[in-house]
């Protein structure tokens, strides 16, 4: 089978639903040259009409895509920086996602906001590093966070598909993954459903995006030890699985979150929130994140130290099998 990059199942899902749907169009800065290679090909192929470079207002271009779904079409914006968002957080969170609940469902925003996340590990520094997945959870708005090829394409997919704003962050680490692939087998990935990267009957490491492969490496490590390390990938952050990290967390009763958001009120705090009402575990739960108030530094060795990884899992699986806080 032939390999598939991340960064090219974006591309290719974006290119199939511009093909398959009038109304989707993309739009953002240097969209039609392609800047970072996720609309690539995609204005010689669909034209000025439907990839629409913007002016370098994220305010203007998130009001006018707004506007452009109430009127009928599906926009999808690309974003070059996750920081960004922070500018345009008002237009998402409180006018996007709620007109339709103002409206008693009488309108609908299919907007997409395609947003590359952090963990590059490479120093993108402080103001281009941020990952705030969790504010738009922390609000309603969906958002989902794909780890693999097949599901960049399949949540892309469903994403552009809802009636609701969505956002989709593509982790900067994530971006280079290459996965052998079927074609024909890529299809839509439900929103709110998440997976078993790796079965394991000992502990639950719950991982997103680029720290999949993280969580894997640690569970590939420990299985040399006799530690069967049990991986779920959320894939959307909210909605979050529940059932799904239910029916994992009832196998292993011990469990481990790795996320890379700040460790207060981050997507962690709000797993062992659920797992602390719900579940019955034979060890206080633990996470691994970024440090509080956390602003990454420009040289990637300290980048790199900040940015939670392999290491600071493999200790927080062994604090949690041995039962200590």
């Amino acid at each position: 089978m032939p390999k598939l990059s991340y960064l090219k199942a974006l591309n290719r899902a974006l290119g199939d639903e511009l093909a398959a749907d009038e109304s989707v169009f993309v739009l953002g800065e240097d969209v039609r040259v392609a800047a970072s290679n996720l609309t690539a090909g995609l204005f010689d192929r669909f034209g000025p009409e439907r990839v629409l470079d913007t002016p370098l207002s994220e305010q203007a271009f998130t009001n006018f895509a707004t506007g452009a779904a109430l009127a009928g079409l599906r926009p999808v914006i690309e974003f070059q920086i996750p920081s960004l968002l922070f500018l345009v957080f008002e237009q998402i969170a409180n006018q996007a996602h709620k007109f339709s609940l103002m409206t008693g469902g009488q309108c609908q925003v299919p907007v997409t906001y395609v947003v590359p996340g952090s963990g590059s590990r490479t120093g993108w520094a402080g103001q281009h590093s941020d990952h705030p997945y969790t504010l738009f959870a922390h609000v309603g708005v969906k958002t989902v966070v794909p780890s693999s090829p097949a599901d960049a394409y399949g949540l892309l997919l469903s994403a552009i598909r809802d009636n609701d704003p969505v956002v989709l962050f593509a982790p900067a680490g994530a971006l280079a993954i290459r996965d052998d692939v079927d074609y024909s087998t890529l299809q839509p990935v439900p929103l709110g459903v998440g997976r078993i990267v790796r079965e394991g009957a000992d502990v639950t490491v719950v991982a997103l995006g680029h720290l999949v492969q993280d969580a894997v490496a640690a569970a590939d490590e420990l299985a040399g030890q006799g530690i069967a390390v049990e991986v779920f990938d959320p894939r959307t952050v909210y909605p979050l699985d529940v059932a799904g990290l239910a029916a994992s967390v009832a196998r292993t009763r011990r469990l481990v979150v790795i996320d890379d958001s700040n460790r207060t009120s981050g997507f962690g705090a709000e797993v062992l929130a659920v797992a602390a009402e719900r579940f019955d575990l034979d060890a206080p739960p633990r996470r691994v994140t970024r440090p509080d108030g956390a602003v990454l530094p420009f040289a990637p060795a300290l980048d790199r130290a900040v940015q939670p990884g392999r290491d600071q899992l493999l200790t927080a699986i062994h604090g949690v099998l041995e039962g200590e806080r």
